[in-house]
């Protein structure tokens, strides 16, 4: 199929009815929702997530979670 004549609402149209016909509907809603960009500034909320951490306390985190027993790290 030569798309390149095509608009991009008529890619996106075959592109969806492609997705139903091999998927089945849900399997096409269920790929399409991976694809799900989300809301909000990830990078300012970050920032202000992080900006009264400091080095050594997540230095000191680590090393509390390495002796913790029973976890993943432990003994490394």
């Amino acid at each position: 199929m030569n798309t390149e004549g095509m608009t991009p609402n008529e890619i996106r149209k075959r592109g969806i009815e492609a997705l139903s016909k091999a998927l089945g509907p849900i399997g096409m809603v269920r790929f399409l929702q991976q694809f799900d960009a989300g809301t909000g500034d990830y990078t300012a909320e970050r920032k202000q997530w992080l900006q009264d951490l400091k080095l050594e306390d997540v230095i000191d985190e680590i090393k509390r979670r390495r002796k913790k027993p029973g976890t993943r790290t432990a003994g490394r």
